[in-house]
């Protein structure tokens, strides 16, 4: 048995951040890491995928060089290059991590599955460590339903994609989600065939209908297929065993569809399994996540969990805000909680969507009298400088209070321009704050102030 302070179970955004700040106060902790370095972020999410994006990206604007006046010559990919550069730059941030990890003279890492004993107790890479505290952070995984003859072809998920060095003739992807959009469109732009499955009547169903809209117009536009209401999914070995044939019925019709990848993108599970956590008495919720509190303490005292794996955010800030919220409260003295947080996330198609709050179907919800400005990026300079002028900006405000309750932002550096929101949302000042600002010219957020002072009731 080693005793130490505090245990961190997975080397995701949350814990080895925690568990630096609890080795710098001073604390012994031990970090158990089964695979590696960085979690899902830094190996499989995150970084890789948006390093593949950028390829694709330059891809794209050479084979549109001509709208610029510039004469590029025929564009060719080379996937094994593309799949290299990611590769170096994930072995950057890796490599970078475990430097730092190990410059923490109190903490010690420890390879292996951990698997509970008792609540204080827990098994790890041959050894048995007991703590006054421990900390889960193990993330989560890509969810493959139990489809007819998923087993018998190759399915590929967010994970494995990342090991691809060649290019597809033709990628299925089912689910028009988030990691399924950023996939389809990328893998277009490297010069596959794309078909896009979504189960449900649009894309991105959580967002606004004209959010969908637009970023299926925008994929397509690209030549990525979208088909939606997709139901009855089966899979088959393609010719010669190669590739696969998915059958299914697409609003009611039978489709038949061949192509030589298959990836899906339908959601994600927690990595909850191989705990051991009926051995501490941890309490899971329907959907198999860990339950957390305010301050995300499992229920059972002395044991926390973090990151994905607590349902309570399913992005890498969301993680690293978790660790904050811990941090402060174990060792600044300062009580925060996850319900300060405003929600906020990107997809990272091109252009990006910003989102920031509420959707106009969650004001509306509430029942309360709202304010709504929407502009098309035609009007932003930036945007016709640039020849990229898809999508729009829109934005809510409580027409009382004249607080901002939400904004979904497409378009050219969308994904940057909403902080401009979502910090004065956090600071909870009116919109009249960013209304009144001198924005610098020519950019994108000059026309955040032009935006707002076009609200009108919401009807």
């Amino acid at each position: 048995m080693v005793e130490v302070d505090d245990i961190v179970i997975g080397a995701g955004q949350a814990g080895p951040s925690l568990a630096a700040r609890l080795a710098e106060a001073g604390r012994r902790v031990v970090l158990v890491e089964r695979e590696h370095l960085g979690g899902t972020c830094v190996n499989d999410g995150c970084i890789p995928t948006k390093t593949l994006i950028a390829s694709a990206r330059a891809a794209h604007v050479a084979r549109r060089a001509a709208d610029w006046g510039v004469r590029a010559g025929e564009v060719s990919v080379d996937m094994r290059a593309v799949k290299a550069r990611k590769d170096a730059v994930v072995k950057e941030s890796v490599d970078s991590l475990g430097e730092w990890l190990r410059g923490l003279k109190t903490l010690r890492l420890v390879w292996g599955q951990a698997r509970f004993v008792a609540p204080d107790t827990v098994d790890a890479g041959g050894e048995r460590f007991k703590a006054q505290r421990i900390f889960l952070n193990t993330g989560g995984r890509a969810v493959v339903p139990d489809w007819p003859g998923v087993d018998t072809v190759k399915v590929l998920t967010n994970t494995s994609m990342m090991d691809l060095d060649v290019l597809p003739d033709h990628l299925l992807v089912v689910g028009g989600s988030y990691i399924g959009l950023e996939f389809a469109q990328m893998v277009r732009r490297f010069g596959a065939r794309v078909t896009v499955l979504e189960h449900g009547e649009r894309l991105i169903a959580r967002e606004d209908p004209e959010v969908s809209k637009a970023v299926q117009e925008i994929v397509e536009g690209e030549g990525v297929e979208v088909r939606c209401g997709v139901r009855d999914i089966s899979l088959a070995p393609g010719p010669n065993g190669e590739g696969v044939v998915l059958s299914c019925t697409c609003a009611g019709d039978k489709r038949v569809l061949g192509g030589s990848h298959l990836l899906v993108a339908v959601g994600r599970r927690p990595n909850t399994d191989g705990l051991g956590l009926e051995h501490a008495g941890v309490k899971l919720d329907a959907r198999g996540f860990i339950e957390v509190d305010d301050q995300l303490r499992t229920s059972v005292p002395g044991i926390w969990a973090l990151g994905d794996v607590n349902g309570r955010g399913a992005f890498t800030h969301t993680s690293y805000n978790d660790h904050e919220i811990v941090a402060a409260n174990l060792l600044d003295d300062d009580p925060r909680r996850v319900s300060d947080r405003i929600p906020c996330y990107a997809l990272f198609t091109d252009p990006p969507l910003g989102r920031v709050g509420m959707t106009e179907s969650e004001v509306r919800a509430t029942g309360k009298p709202a304010l709504v400005a929407t502009m098309p990026m035609t009007r932003v300079g930036r945007a016709r400088e640039r020849g990229e002028t898809q999508g729009f900006m829109k934005v809510l405000v409580d027409a009382q209070s004249k607080k901002i309750l939400g904004a979904s932002l497409l378009g050219i550096e969308a994904d940057e321009v909403v902080h401009v929101l979502l910090d004065v949302m956090a600071a909870g000042a009116p919109y009249t704050v960013i209304r009144r600002a001198m924005h610098i010219h020519p950019t994108v957020s000059e026309l955040v102030p032009t935006l707002l002072g076009m609200l009108k009731p919401l009807p």
